[in-house]
């Protein structure tokens, strides 16, 4: 560590690189007189060039340590696994790209503020959005003895005036300056900027970080085989590969075609209504396939359960409440709802879509019945088919027979 005046403690900063953290590295050295080091959790997309243009960076602007945490692996292990295994989408429409991360992050800054020794952290939420309440929330379970400062909310600073604070002062500037705020994991990235405002609109195609000129310079048509085992990816066109490498390697294969770009208008957690654009090649992939082949090998009521305990579970991963004990009860179902999820999905990748061409188990519902659906019965007779009919049917022969008698009609409908 470097060296520090006796008594003083550092200030350990949740940085992301973005504006409003690289804008707190000199404004909390200079208004409360203390060292600044900067902490960044790698939940995903931070290469090696990346981490360099971080580490740089938070040194130009003031701070006296920059530590790199690589939590990748663990991000999977503990929250995008049970995501995939409840096909998990807020608003039917988005993969919780970025949200989703920030409890594993808040433990892992109360972890190293312990680890360097100090009782203050702080991070570059704002009072509008929803990080503001993941954070504190994760914080204050995990660490309630830790001092937390977040400035940029308690005194409102507009994205503007930290861009002229730092100009004013000759440092650097992320890449999208105040225009836009880009959020990049593992699970995908977000996009804010002025277009999000409103309920119309789309942001400009340079705007998008992942899937940008897709649409202008659309791909052929490509096919992948994507494997499951119990639930969890566990290869790509047949090569075995770890959560993370497959993840990351089905993004840079999807992204070209512009999968998983949207614009998710939704509920936030203080209330409001709110819009972000989004990029989720991975995430859109995984979640489709894996939909898919739980069709092929789960009963209608496992599926029907699963969704009922799935969708809660999502908004509480939203609010940042993934360490509420009720989340484990609803991991622990999806858990055992895996066990037959073993099987191939196979993938046609076309411009602005993933088509499931077919999926394959050994766990195959549809296999192991000897009728054909719309063909042929099975291990059923026409006569049994009829008579279900006939059962089935019973429920409603009953409501309309009730409904002529409470009008004073005979059966056939007659007065």
């Amino acid at each position: 560590m470097s060296p520090q005046s006796p008594g003083v403690q550092p200030i350990v900063l949740a940085y992301s690189g973005g504006l409003d953290t690289s804008f707190l590295v000199p404004w909390l050295a200079e208004n409360h007189a203390r060292p600044v080091i900067t902490v960044t959790v790698n939940t995903g997309g931070i290469d090696a060039d990346a981490a360099r243009t971080l580490q740089k960076r938070a040194h130009e602007l003031g701070a006296v340590e920059h530590h790199l945490v690589d939590a990748r692996a663990e991000y999977f292990e503990q929250v995008l696994r049970f995501l995939i295994m409840g096909n998990v989408r807020r608003g039917q429409l988005y993969p919780l790209c970025v949200g989703a991360e920030r409890v594993m992050q808040a433990q892992t800054i109360a972890h190293m503020a312990r680890r360097l020794g100090t009782g203050t952290i702080a991070h570059g939420c704002t009072a509008a959005g929803n990080d503001q309440v993941r954070f504190e929330v994760a914080l204050r379970t995990l660490a309630p003895d830790l001092q937390v400062l977040a400035p940029v909310r308690d005194k409102a600073f507009k994205r503007q005036e930290e861009l002229e604070y730092l100009e004013r002062r000759g440092l650097p500037v992320p890449p999208f300056g105040a225009a836009y705020s880009v959020n990049r994991g593992l699970w995908g990235v977000t996009i804010g900027g002025k277009e999000t405002l409103t309920s119309h609109g789309s942001i400009p195609d340079e705007a998008w970080v992942l899937t940008r000129d897709a649409f202008t310079r659309p791909r052929e048509p490509a096919r992948h085989r994507l494997s499951f085992t119990r639930g969890r990816p566990t290869a790509l066109d047949g090569k075995p590969l770890d959560p993370v490498p497959l993840i990351e390697s089905l993004e840079a294969l999807a992204a070209p075609f512009g999968i998983g770009r949207g614009i998710h208008l939704g509920d936030t957690i203080i209330g409001t209504k709110g819009r972000v654009a989004f990029e989720a090649p991975a995430a859109e992939i995984l979640l489709t396939a894996h939909r898919e082949l739980e069709k092929l090998v789960l009963t209608g009521r496992q599926q029907r359960i699963k969704e009922l305990v799935a969708q809660p579970y999502g908004d509480l991963v939203h609010e940042g409440q993934l360490l509420d004990p009720v989340c484990r009860d609803i991991e622990a179902l999806l858990l055992t709802s895996q066990g037959r999820v073993t099987g191939e999905v196979h993938l046609l990748l076309r411009p602005g879509s993933a088509f499931v061409e077919g999926v394959d188990s050994p766990h195959s519902l549809l296999a192991a019945s000897k009728g054909v659906y719309g063909e042929a019965a099975g291990e059923w007779t026409a006569a049994d088919a009829l008579g279900f009919s006939k059962i089935v049917s019973l429920p409603g022969v009953f409501h309309s027979r009730a409904g002529r008698a409470a009008e004073g009609r005979g059966p056939g409908g007659e007065p």
